[in-house]
């Protein structure tokens, strides 16, 4: 134990804490001493502040942070830079390699020792350590619960993914709002695509796919008073006082539990159940790894909707309690009821319109546009809240194909992760993402084919119905359709026109 980690802390200790930065304003300061003495006598029964003051006073927080590693070999040095580039250093720097089978130890192990840098004036001092686990059952899960335990009797625990850099000042910011605000708990950067390393149509499509879903979820929380539904991986800080309450409140041995398909959101859950806020940061930044191929796309989104879908059910999984309710599963609920409605309505208008071309009974009105062009608008605004948007987040945007495409790939996740979860199928999507990553499975096709087969199976059932029924059945379809459409259409240019409050993804 380092002179930075005096220990285990009770979850009922106190102390104020100052972030090392220059740019902290007077109220990330703690009182002046003289106005210390007043307060004791206000809260003289539990003595907290005289504590504080004999302790020392104020004094600076202390950051521990922890990269939990899976076969990043091509990814892990840019990490690793862009963390001992920052302009306030984490403490110390734990790399948790587990069950890798590549050169990502390696690579780690050419950052481990003590690094110094200076910036403006100040001198921060950080220790690379580099952990091999080997066969991890836990698997990622078990790699955060180790950085855990490593990072005791630091103030905060920096969670960082193996393939996720950080803008320079990512860390700074994100000390800087968690000591002005002790009631966070847990505090996400905005995370972004990075779009800078990878090649191709496919690749650059999915990659701006990725990045419009991103910074869509990412202006939802902002602009939710800034409350965070998930305490993503990719970079989050969590006050270490929080992950103690939420292992004594629900008699854990350590904060991640590993009957969960995201950890992620279920420590989330817990921490706000705990008494502390989820925030998202209004300005820290970091970049993450994506997903280029089809595969591995499916791989990734399936765990993810799979494992929100399981947080909404009692019982389910583990001592999963099921709440439906809760305050960080209402966007998980309203993403979930809009990709119903996108997959009924676009299903829908595809059935009767090749049902109404077959008897040639369909008429072009120009009505049938306004949807589309409302789409396109709305993403070219989100697109013009991307802080390091591109020519190609743009022509993502108006070019309204590759947004209508992609919105079919992410419905078939959608529908792969329900059937999964009403099939009660015991699959490992942790193992699955894995395999598909590594280009295994064959997994996102099967969308497709479910797609071809309601289609196939749509169309015959049609040719067999006389031209009276097949009249009735357009005569009832359509109006259904015109009240789906005006409804999501409703929806759409409400999030057109409301105010991003200058908030940027």
């Amino acid at each position: 134990m380092t002179e930075l980690s005096p220990g285990l802390r009770r979850a009922t200790d106190r102390q104020i804490l100052l972030p090392r930065s220059a740019k902290a304003g007077p109220l990330a300061l703690p009182p002046a001493l003289p106005q210390l003495s007043e307060l004791e006598s206000v809260e003289a029964v539990s003595g907290e502040i005289a504590t504080a003051v004999a302790a020392g006073g104020p004094r600076h927080a202390t950051i521990s942070c922890i990269i939990p590693c899976y076969n990043e070999q091509d990814t892990i040095a840019d990490v690793l830079k862009s963390l001992l580039g920052q302009t306030r250093l984490p403490d110390v720097i734990h790399v948790i390699i587990n069950n890798t089978d590549d050169d990502t130890p390696e690579i780690a192990r050419t950052f481990e020792g003590r690094h110094r840098r200076t910036v403006k004036g100040e001198e921060f001092v950080t220790t690379v350590h580099v952990h091999d686990m080997g066969a991890n059952p836990d698997k990622k899960v078990g790699a955060l619960n180790y950085g855990y335990f490593l990072s005791r009797g630091f103030d905060y625990v920096l969670g960082v993914d193996g393939d996720t850099t950080l803008a320079r000042d990512c860390v700074e910011r994100l000390e800087l709002e968690m000591t002005d605000d002790p009631r966070i708990g847990g505090l996400s950067a905005i995370y972004t695509i990075d779009k800078n390393r990878f090649k191709g149509a496919m690749a650059r499509f999915l990659i701006s796919g990725q990045r419009a879903q991103f910074a869509a979820f990412n202006m939802d929380n902002l602009l939710r008073g800034r409350n965070m539904a998930v305490l993503g991986g990719q970079c989050s800080l969590f006050n270490m006082r929080a992950l103690e309450t939420v292992m004594i409140r629900h008699h854990q041995q350590a904060p991640w539990v590993r009957d969960s398909e995201v950890e992620d959101s279920k420590l989330s859950l817990q921490i706000k159940d705990a008494g502390f806020s989820t925030k998202i940061s209004a300005t820290a930044r970091a970049f993450v790894g994506p997903m280029t191929n089809l595969r591995a796309l499916h791989g990734q989104q399936v765990k993810w909707n799979f494992g929100a879908i399981d947080l909404f059910w009692p019982g389910t999984r583990g001592d999963n309690q099921g709440q439906p309710m809760h305050p960080n599963l209402r966007l998980r609920w309203y993403e979930n009821i809009s990709m119903l409605f996108n997959i009924g309505s676009r299903l829908g208008f595809l059935l009767l319109l090749v049902a109404a071309l077959s008897i040639h009974a369909f008429v072009f009105n120009p009505i049938w546009l306004i949807p589309p062009a409302v789409a396109m608008l709305l993403n070219f605004r989100l697109t013009m809240a991307m802080k390091d948007k591109s020519a190609s987040d743009l022509l993502y945007a108006v070019l309204i194909v590759p947004a209508e495409l992609y919105m079919w790939i992410r419905m078939g996740h959608f529908v792969s992760a329900w059937t999964q979860f009403l099939a009660k199928s015991d699959k490992d999507n942790w193992a699955a993402q894995a395999n598909a990553e590594k280009g295994k499975g064959s997994a996102y096709v099967m969308p497709l084919v479910v797609l071809l087969a309601i289609m196939g199976g749509a169309i015959y059932a049609w040719s067999q119905q006389s031209v009276s029924v097949q009249s009735a059945i357009l005569s009832l379809g359509w109006p259904v359709m015109y009240i789906a459409t005006i409804a999501q259409t409703v929806f759409m240019l409400r999030k057109l026109f409301r105010r991003h409050r200058g908030f940027s993804v």
